[in-house]
């Protein structure tokens, strides 16, 4: 079974070939950069699923959050599991350990978003005890 640690920045190469595989792909220096700010972060953590080897197997981001309406709650902002591990326990290990970062600092709501596009993943969170709460158009404006 995969051994779940916080990140390092050593990682950043690994984590950024996963991320491709879920769409976002990014060159490792930018992901690096991307990384090391989210580990300096009091409010992210990035933990990471490592097989015997050491191989990342998979990672999931969170962001601890404070909105007026919702109050404070962790956000899963990512998850992803190597195509090539997925359906061995991975993505549950790696949500119960940001289950656990969430218990540790006194919060209680765990929230997260999945694409439309990702019909596979919806059951896998319904079977963790995650209820879909809304459905939502997502936007985006790039700023000159």
């Amino acid at each position: 079974m995969a051994k779940i640690r916080v990140a390092t920045s050593a990682d950043a190469g690994e984590l950024a070939q996963l991320s491709g595989q879920l769409g976002y792909p990014a060159d490792e220096q930018v992901f690096a950069a991307r990384l090391q700010r989210l580990l300096d972060s009091p409010v992210h953590a990035v933990l990471v699923a490592a097989d015997a080897d050491g191989r990342l197997a998979g990672f999931i981001a969170l962001e601890q959050r404070i909105t007026l309406e919702l109050g404070e709650r962790v956000e899963i902002a990512g998850l992803v599991v190597d195509g090539e591990t997925r359906r061995g326990g991975i993505g549950r290990s790696l949500v119960a350990a940001a289950e656990a970062w969430s218990r540790d600092r006194g919060l209680v709501d765990v929230f997260l978003r999945s694409n439309v596009l990702r019909p596979e993943a919806h059951p896998f969170y319904e079977r963790l005890g995650y209820l879909r709460t809304k459905t939502q158009h997502a936007y985006r404006k790039r700023l000159a």
